[in-house]
């Protein structure tokens, strides 16, 4: 996909002051009205926004089977790693 972009102009809203975000980046994105977004602040003064990872399949199960793997293969994995 082509680089594209969005502007739009800060606005009071309250007390406060706020961008409001086109439904074009919403769906570009993959999030909607609830959901949380990443600011990512750059040193050169950019801004990214993301939406966070997903960590739903990081189960009580899922867990279980990285604590057993690092039990009984914790120095094969110590030696894979310092190749």
């Amino acid at each position: 996909m082509a680089v594209k972009e969005v502007e739009r102009k800060i606005t009071k809203i309250g007390n406060s002051v706020g961008v409001t975000i086109p439904q074009e980046v919403l769906n570009h994105l993959k999030v909607k009205q609830g959901d949380a977004v990443k600011f990512i602040l750059e040193k050169d003064g950019s801004v990214s926004i993301k939406r966070p990872v997903n960590m739903d399949f990081l189960d009580q199960e899922f867990l279980e089977g990285l604590e057993d793997l690092f039990e009984n293969y914790d120095d094969t994995l110590r030696n894979l790693s310092d190749r």
